[in-house]
């Protein structure tokens, strides 16, 4: 069987193992959707949200790029949060990479990747912001899971720092925002950050999370 047959077979077979389960379920999905998540996570294809958090379908309102990006300049990102805090009212925003991440190895190495380099600036600036902390992790993919975690904080600030959260929490004290790592190793998830409404813009900028 051809590859993509075998997708459209998996899919027929869910189909029936939903529908068995509870003969309603798309009819009731297909109303409406009110997830309490955003996920904005990594492109990575062995990082699938839904699946490494045990959530199902119309649980988790989702954007994924290259290392998990929250870049001010990204018009698609920004339509997602807009959606996300203005019209379906999350309840919580999740940032998760992943260590390994091919993304940031890329950004942290010396080789050129076209395009690629221009998207990974932000990165690269993360780096250079923190240099000696990423060195003193060890080797290379020790120095680039460093990164990762350092990544995600960066990520967190630039949420704080958008006007869709700020007025968000201003008016109504939501989402808290959420920093995770998932280890590709183990499948496990670690919770490094959390930031609740109405935090301290200051104290976020100078790298003052609250503890998970």
């Amino acid at each position: 069987m051809e590859s993509y047959k075998r997708l459209l077979q998996a899919n027929q077979d869910w189909v029936e193992q939903k529908l068995s389960l509870s003969p309603s379920f798309f009819k009731e999905l297909a109303k409406e959707q009110k997830p309490e998540f955003l996920w904005i996570g990594c492109s990575d294809s062995r990082v699938p949200a839904e699946e490494i958090t045990g959530t199902q379908p119309g649980e988790i309102f989702s954007h994924r790029n290259i290392a998990n990006l929250v870049n001010p300049t990204d018009i698609n990102l920004g339509s997602v949060l807009a959606f996300a805090v203005d019209y379906l009212k999350v309840k919580h925003i999740i940032v998760c990479g992943h260590y390994g991440c091919g993304g940031v190895k890329a950004a942290l190495s010396k080789n050129r990747f076209g395009i690629l380099d221009e998207w990974l600036r932000q990165i690269k600036d993360t780096y250079y912001a923190n240099q000696d902390e990423v060195r003193d992790a060890g080797d290379f993919d020790s120095q680039a899971d460093k990164l990762v975690e350092l990544n995600i904080h960066e990520q967190l600030r630039n949420l704080v720092k958008s006007q869709i959260v700020q007025k968000a929490w201003a008016e109504e004290r939501r989402p808290t925002l959420h920093g995770w790592v998932y280890s590709l190793n183990d499948g496990r998830i670690k919770n490094l950050y959390k930031i609740e409404p109405g935090s301290h813009i200051h104290r976020i900028y100078q790298f003052d999370f609250a503890a998970p």
